[in-house]
């Protein structure tokens, strides 16, 4: 009996069939075959007109055509088709996708969050149906996303004229966090302070206490990155005056221990990873981008290295935390505690996954025959899951007052007793140990100074630092996170200064436009409001039809009308990155046509195109063409080279004969032709045929045509068979 298993990435093939055997057909779809049709009204592809959504789903391009031929043959050939996308809820709706596109009656769906013989074997011997629930949340929010980014686009973005392109349901309220911030720092003003202290012979520093009163300590996370970057300092003093009144008494009187306190402390570990807790570790620890993080964890999951990287759950099994106390026992048994740590995810998470972690913990950093990037992440997850295991680190804390005069100081030290986790994972901040101090002990004063400080704006967020706001936020779900961040770089409406995510002027525009016209669409709250109601949908407690009708017919619908009003009869104002206000365009009848029509038409609609200027830095003009047909909108760019206006890449037409019959060397697709022109000369190249891998995991495949066939730097020469 022949059984076909499909499956996602094609990076998986050839692990997937040395666990499964020769009786095993394994087809990759290459991710998402279908995707709505861009026909209807604002090309939305389904209708919202009644009371259900009856969407109209085609083959994603030429690619998704030609690998849907492909399943079909492969379908033809087997006696049982099980489905085994992704373990989550885009998986769950692309195997959903794949029964109806190849008419498949009754596939059996498998899912297993490890690519390890026990892992899949378990999940091929007992497969259920696919989940229905799971299938409307995800195509709920397919068309919600849809809805959101065509429609507010298309009547609200582009009738803007200021060069932006898009706007989305999770990209434009990530980006209002970030302008909120950056107008925070635009209105900050700094104010000058000291801090004063003085330092002893007996060895150590202590700070100034206008109170008297130790300072209070407010109790926070642990954080992923080691060490506290919090410069010590003593309560603020407003002038100069009064800083140099408190040194001389510190200057002029006897000092003498006025009290001591210690105590032990224990400190857990952090929780394993999940996907946004992955992006901040690997961003603060190795300086990956969350997508940098997210295609490293993608190969190292392929490799059956760990488990499924995109999930909100840091539950562990109960098998797994065994195999960790067993290596502990053998390894570290100092460090074994007396009973496995259980970890309790949110409310949202879905707790049927797992978190991320190595597939077999045996499997040590050292002896993984993996090495640059994906051995660094390896390390990274090895260790923070081994942490979760082990016993609480023991910290000595010691805080000291000291009186001179009618003045007091503070001094604090810690020390670890115990390093417990942090043998593992240390996100401890630096030991300072104190001497050893009695009550009443004079002291002899070495240096007592005030040093003059500025207060300071809150800083920008960074990549990590955003991944974990969005996730406190609720905006977005683990799957998004990373693409989100993507985006908005691309889209020009972001950039990154000094590690620092800063809004673009462009970004600060769109956000101020969008703050007055759909003002409650880039709220957090309310995006978050939504990916609670799509759980909802996903857990089987609402009807998506029902839900998506609903909401657009009571917010959505209406507050584009609105906004449209505004367009046509308001200036739009926004606030600009250099704090002048900046004026939108005024008068309907402006809108709804670019100002300059030009003799270009439009390889759509052929209607004229017009001209639409922009301050773009990615653009390679200082403006683009616009069809002037409200019903298109299609959009061309200026290409140097070719001294042309061009679509943007995914709408133009694809020529099925650059295709060639070689697999991409990185994720199995075929490989293209691709024409182009050097020192005057027409020379070609082959290079993957999926464009958004160009941009990101298969950047590197590039063939060029050489005297005996095509070569790659990277990959060597291009074994050329008959076609």
């Amino acid at each position: 009996m022949i059984k076909l298993l499909l499956i996602e990435s094609p990076g998986k093939l050839r692990k997937l069939a040395q666990i499964l055997g020769r009786e095993w057909i394994i087809k990759a779809s290459m991710g998402h075959v279908r995707e709505l049709a861009n026909d209807g009204e604002d090309s939305l592809g389904f209708d919202l007109s009644g009371d259900t959504i009856p969407c109209r789903y085609e083959a994603r391009g030429s690619r998704g055509k030609k690998v849907l031929a492909e399943l079909r043959q492969a379908v033809k050939q087997s006696d049982q088709v099980y489905i085994a996308t992704d373990p989550d809820r885009e998986g769950e709706t692309i195997g959903w996708h794949l029964q109806q596109a190849l008419r498949l009656k009754n596939p059996h769906r498998v899912t297993y969050s490890e690519i390890t013989p026990q892992a899949v074997k378990a999940a091929v011997s007992k497969p259920r149906k696919l989940d229905q629930s799971l299938v409307a949340a995800g195509r709920a929010r397919d068309c919600l996303d849809k809805l959101v980014g065509y429609k507010g686009s298309k009547h609200v973005v582009w009738k803007l004229n200021n060069g932006a392109k898009s706007m989305g349901r999770v990209q434009s309220a990530t980006l209002h966090l970030l302008c909120q911030r950056e107008r925070e720092i635009l209105a900050f003003k700094p104010q000058d302070y000291w801090s004063v202290w003085v330092e002893y012979g007996e060895g150590f520093k202590a700070f100034y206490r206008a109170s008297g009163k130790p300072k209070a300590v407010h109790p926070k996370e642990p954080t992923d990155a080691p060490g506290d970057k919090k410069v010590p300092e003593s309560d603020r003093v407003t002038t100069q005056a009064e800083a140099d009144r408190v040194v001389e008494i510190a200057r002029n009187n006897p000092h003498h221990v006025f009290s001591v306190e210690g105590k032990t402390a224990q400190q857990s570990a952090p929780p394993p990873f999940i996907t946004s807790t992955l992006q901040q570790a690997a961003g603060q620890k190795l300086k990956f981008s969350p997508d940098k993080t997210m295609k490293v964890a993608q190969s190292l999951y392929e490799a059956g290295h760990i488990t499924y990287m995109r999930t909100d759950s840091v539950m562990l099994a109960d098998s797994f935390c065994q195999a960790v106390r067993s290596y502990l026992q053998t390894h570290d048994p100092q460090n074994l505690p007396a009973k496995a740590k259980k970890y309790k995810s949110k409310g949202n998470a879905q707790e049927a996954h797992e978190a991320i972690r190595p597939t077999d913990v045996h499997q040590t950093p050292d002896s993984l025959n993996v090495s640059g990037d994906d051995a660094k992440l390896y390390e990274l997850i090895w260790n923070r899951t081994v942490a979760t295991q082990c016993k609480p680190a023991e910290l000595q804390k010691t805080r000291v007052m000291t009186q001179a005069a009618d003045t007091r100081w503070e001094a604090r030290g810690q020390v670890v007793t115990f390093a417990g986790y942090t043998k593992y994972w240390n996100n401890l901040s630096a030991d300072s140990q104190l001497p050893v101090l009695k009550k009443g002990q004079v002291l002899k004063l070495k240096k007592a100074d005030s040093e003059q400080k500025q207060t300071q704006p809150p800083p920008r967020y960074s990549e990590p630092k955003l991944v974990q706001l969005m996730e406190r936020k609720g905006i977005g779900r683990p799957s998004t996170y990373a693409p989100t961040v993507k985006t908005l770089k691309e889209r020009d409406y972001v950039g990154v200064l000094k590690g620092k995510l800063q809004p673009t002027a462009l970004g600060l525009e769109l956000d101020g436009a969008l703050e007055q016209l759909l003002p409650d669409l880039i709220q957090p709250e309310f995006t978050a409001q939504m990916e609670a109601e799509l759980d909802q949908i996903a857990e089987g407690q609402k009807d998506w039809e029902v839900y998506l009708n609903g909401w657009h017919r009571s917010y959505f619908a209406p507050a584009l009308d609105q906004a449209a009003k505004k367009i046509g009869t308001e200036v739009v104002v926004s606030q600009s990155g250099d704090g002048r206000k900046s004026t939108g365009r005024k008068g309907a009848k402006n809108q709804s046509v670019p100002a300059k029509l030009t003799k270009f038409n439009c390889p759509k609609c052929k209607e004229k195109m017009g001209k639409v200027p922009s301050k773009s830095k990615k653009l390679k003009a200082d403006h683009f063409l616009k069809c002037s047909s409200e019903a298109c909108g299609a959009v061309m760019f200026w290409n140097p080279q070719g001294k042309k206006y061009e679509l943007p890449y995914a709408e133009r037409p694809v020529d099925p004969e650059a295709f060639t019959n070689h697999p991409c060397p990185v994720c199995g697709a075929l490989l293209e032709k691709y024409r182009y022109t050097k020192e005057g000369k027409q020379k070609e190249m082959l290079r993957c045929s999926i464009f958004e891998h160009r941009k990101g995991k298969c950047k590197e495949v590039a063939y060029f045509q050489g005297r005996e066939g095509f070569w790659s730097p990277k990959f060597g020469n291009l074994e050329v068979a008959s076609t």
